[in-house]
């Protein structure tokens, strides 16, 4: 039996777990969003809580860089009484970029860039004397050095490290040490259909490492499997002595070619060694969907709340909406609605993939309009009068196209529902759009500050 349920849903692609003593802690991407590096915490593996966001200030990370831009795949590790994140800012040139705290809740230092040492997914371990390894993935492959986290300055030349079984973009590298063993696990396919994951192993953590004999030891390609794109995995050691894994995976939907509109979610599989090597077991936890409702007066800002443009905290006062970014939340379901009361104002709700892929209702005193962009193509779908008070919705349902899932937009008046129309919900898919986020679901004030009645998110099933 394969998982089919993230534990963490929603687009939060590329984890990273540690554990202190009983309790975990998981990293995720988070692209061109601000703020960056959603924080989670569990006790289980299985049921999570979000703590907070770690890039959460301007002098951690710049508002505003653009689709698929910003922040990619973090490592978390704690040390010597210490959080250490690692991660690339792929907006600017400088580098890996280095961040800790005491408590996981913050504050989180500023950044120190490791210039030196360009490139993506990067990853910092220890060795049994306590030097720290900066590993890193670039277009020749995987590369590490000895590195002072503090100062972020490489303390030796880089070298190339094991870089997989030849499947194109070898990434993500991870090291752990294990009963005499360094182990450098990665992604490697490239994070579509043929996404993967190998291993290699060396008593010393500079190498030479050797592959595995099985590698890939975990992908889902070519198969029929519910969930695709496995790979970009971190493992970790529970109290017991036994090890889990998180990866990353998509629900593809529909017709050929499959289509996955929430991005790459976090999904769990326990670990077991063999001599001396890692298989993946996706049965060993029973993961049931969690119900991801909740209702919202913007009164106090909870950290799933996020913007591709603006800080979050900028954008609410009191209760209104204030004139600017767009203020959104993941959608985390394969079928939900979301709806915001409000008055008649000059507002927008939206349901995004990317600044080029979105659908919106747009409110104005006296009337709602549904919109679509696709690419280039940006068309007025359907329009109505209203009056006093109004209740916008966009729902994700069943498919009747050959999608993964319709898309409804209409709006309540009163006690009355209308939908204003429907389209294929895969034009805001990444299949379509490209890219690496996932949907969001999004509040704008055109003009004026907008009160903000209620916001409501309902998973359905």
């Amino acid at each position: 039996m394969t998982t089919t349920t993230p534990v963490i849903a929603g687009f939060y692609p590329d984890p990273s777990i540690c554990r202190v003593g009983d309790d975990y802690y998981l990293a995720t991407s988070s692209f061109e969003y601000f703020p960056g590096v959603p924080l989670f915490h569990s006790r289980d593996l299985i049921h999570w809580e979000q703590l907070g966001n770690i890039l959460d200030r301007p002098s951690q990370l710049e508002i505003g860089i653009g689709a698929s831009r910003g922040i990619y795949a973090p490592t978390l590790r704690f040390h010597d009484g210490r959080f250490w994140l690692v991660t690339t800012n792929v907006s600017q040139a400088k580098g890996q970029l280095i961040v800790t705290a005491e408590d996981p809740r913050g504050p989180w230092t500023d950044p120190v860039f490791v210039e030196d040492a360009g490139g993506i997914d990067p990853d910092l371990a220890w060795d049994l004397d306590g030097r720290c390894y900066l590993t890193w993935t670039t277009s020749a492959g995987i590369m590490q050095a000895s590195v002072d986290p503090v100062a972020g300055i490489l303390l030796e030349e880089p070298r190339r490290m094991w870089s997989g079984t030849g499947l194109q973009y070898p990434e993500a590298p991870h090291l752990y040490h294990r009963e005499g063993w360094w182990y450098l696990l990665i992604a490697e396919g490239g994070t579509e259909r043929g996404h993967s994951v190998s291993i290699a192993r060396s008593r010393s953590i500079t190498g030479p490492f050797e592959g595995a004999p099985g590698n890939p030891i975990f992908s889902h390609r070519s198969t029929r499997e519910p969930i695709q794109n496995v790979g970009h995995s971190d493992l970790v050691e529970l109290p017991d002595g036994t090890w889990a894994a998180v990866f990353l995976g998509v629900r593809a939907r529909g017709g050929t070619p499959l289509f996955h509109t929430n991005g790459r979610e976090t999904f769990l599989a326990g670990i077991t060694w063999s001599d001396g090597w890692p298989t993946y077991d996706e049965s060993r936890y029973d993961v049931a969907a969690v119900d991801h409702s909740f209702t919202d007066d913007l009164a106090g800002l909870h950290p799933r709340w996020i913007s591709p443009d603006a800080n979050p905290s900028e954008l609410v006062k009191d209760g209104q909406l204030l004139p600017g970014g767009l203020l959104a939340v993941r959608a985390r379901d394969e079928a939900w609605s979301f709806s915001v009361t409000v008055a008649p104002s000059n507002f927008r709700q939206v349901l995004r993939l990317d600044d080029r892929h979105w659908c919106s209702l747009d409110l104005s005193p006296d009337r709602v309009v549904a919109r679509l962009r696709i690419g280039p193509l940006e068309q007025e779908l359907a329009s109505a009068p209203v009056t006093g008070p109004v209740t916008l919705r966009i729902t994700a349902k069943e498919p009747t196209f050959g999608g993964p899932d319709d898309i409804e937009l209409g709006f309540i008046t009163g006690t009355t529902y209308k939908e204003l129309t429907r389209f294929d919900g895969r034009y805001l898919s990444t299949e379509v759009a490209g890219g690496f986020t996932g949907r969001t679901l999004g509040l704008q004030s055109l003009a004026e500050a907008t009160t903000i009645h209620e916001v409501t998110y309902t998973s359905r099933t």
